[in-house]
């Protein structure tokens, strides 16, 4: 600097620092950029999947990763075909005979009885016997007429006697207890909307509003109470049960709550099932359902839960409960591995090898679940079971050591090792299911709550199948 003016270098250098700091900004957030476009990839293949793909818990696929947890590990890829298999054996006809039966006579006409001949007439031998099934719906109108009685006498007492009244499942009540427990089965059992029962009834020869029905239902609604009662105290009573949540859309304003979304839980026993619409997701609902003091930590007399779930945060805290043991779903942690290798083509012949290793598990879990206990196929499927949860503890722990391995893939073993405790403790209980996927032909009848249904009444009869 030169009588207070700055030198060519001085000022070369301020500009080489502004530009570099300038530049380095630029990268940071150029490298902020691509993460995001990682992250929105991602998301963008996940949901192209849950849109537009198949299920990954679908058994039947040519593609790996498509196919279900043991279809991988037992089918040979190839796709199952709906319907009975060529060369396999029927089921033969069917036996109708519980049914109620009439018979009907057809006779041969009397001309045709007789001898063109001589006119001798035909001696009856036997038939020949064929059946048919009907289906009649009838609605019938039912005139009750009381018959009434006046006293003849003049001694004391009521001048006249009226039978009594028919007993009727609702005071006043316009219909039936068997049109009610149709109407109860078409709504929510087949799930028929109203309008479509009304259209129905209307072909049966019943014009009837869609408003009549609604408040039918309602008025059922507290006649079931006591049958709710006890079908939701055995399903908290019961040794495992699996739970899940979704939101719900309520279209009615109820004071305190803001909004339309609500959450609809699920719990679902060896032989009741409990639906639960409550506007909160938090932990009170579960804790609710089974009589869990909080304070305490405990649940109620000392029993045992065994509780099938996901690793949502209500769950893990259950986890955390004396006498409650948590199994995770595996289909879940699957789907984790699922996920990363659509998203990332680099992490396909990653993805899988871990599907593989949980098809395995999945193996064995059904081997050992259809071997009589004490046999050699038995302990088999046992030592077949461990292996593959050794092996996937030993790989979680390896991979999770290697530095250059993709971030998504390191997300998902994080995952995995933050819920390996309740993942592995399925050897404790290897006669339960795996995942919170109850579906027929693996683990019994799928249920879930995850419908996209609309509910308009909170606290009316519930808008849902039962």
């Amino acid at each position: 600097m030169l009588g207070g003016v700055p030198t060519a270098s001085v000022v070369v250098d301020a500009d080489v620092a502004y530009w570099r700091a300038r530049a380095e900004a630029a990268e940071a957030r150029a490298e902020e950029l691509r993460a995001r476009v990682g992250e929105l990839g991602e998301q963008v293949a996940v949901l192209s999947r849950m849109l537009f793909g198949r299920s990954s818990e679908k058994s039947g696929s040519s593609s790996g990763a498509d196919e279900g947890p043991e279809a991988r590990a037992g089918s040979g890829g190839q796709p199952g075909k709906r319907g009975q298999r060529p060369g396999s054996r029927g089921h033969g006809r069917r036996d109708y005979s519980r049914l109620d039966t009439r018979e009907e006579v057809h006779d041969v006409a009397a001309g045709e009885r007789v001898c063109a001949g001589c006119g001798a007439v035909f001696e009856p031998w036997g038939s020949e016997d064929s059946e048919q099934v009907d289906w009649r719906v009838t609605v019938t109108r039912i005139v009750h007429r009381r018959r009434r009685y006046r006293r003849r006498c003049g001694c004391a007492g009521p001048r006249t006697v009226t039978a009594p009244v028919p007993v009727r499942p609702v005071a006043k009540g316009r219909f039936t207890a068997g049109f009610l427990a149709r109407l109860l089965y078409k709504k929510y059992v087949l799930g028929l909307p109203l309008h479509r029962i009304v259209r129905s009834l209307a072909a049966e020869g019943l014009d009837v509003a869609e408003g009549t029905l609604s408040g039918a239902l309602k008025d059922v609604h507290a006649l079931l109470a006591p049958l709710e009662t006890a079908v939701a105290e055995r399903n908290a009573a019961a040794f495992h049960v699996h739970a899940d949540e979704t939101g719900w859309r309520v279209f009615e304003r109820v004071e305190g709550k803001d909004g339309t979304r609500w959450w609809l839980w699920v719990f679902g026993a060896a032989d009741t099932v409990v639906f639960r619409m409550d506007p909160t997701r938090s932990a009170a609902v579960v804790e609710k359902h089974f009589g869990i003091d909080r304070e305490a930590a405990a649940l109620p007399g000392g029993r045992r839960l065994v509780l099938s779930s996901d690793f949502f945060t209500v769950y893990q805290s259950l986890a955390r409960v004396d006498g409650v043991d948590s199994l995770w779903c595996w289909a879940h942690v699957r789907r984790y591995f699922v996920r990363a290798g659509d998203a990332h083509a680099q992490l396909r012949y990653w993805r899988d090898g871990w599907v593989e290793r949980i098809a395995l598990l999945y193996v064995a879990h059904r081997d050992l679940a259809a071997a009589e206990p004490g046999t050699d196929a038995h302990r088999q499927a046992g030592e077949a079971f461990e292996a593959a949860l050794t092996d996937m503890d030993t790989a979680r722990r390896e991979q999770a050591g290697v530095h250059s391995l993709h971030p998504a893939a390191k997300k998902v073993l994080a995952t995995l090792d933050r819920e390996w405790e309740g993942l592995a403790r399925h050897r404790d209980f290897p006669d339960l299911p795996l995942d919170n996927n109850r579906r027929k032909g693996r683990c019994g009848t799928r249920w879930s709550a995850g419908r996209t249904t609309t509910a308009r009444r909170p606290n009316g009869p519930p808008e849902f199948p039962l």
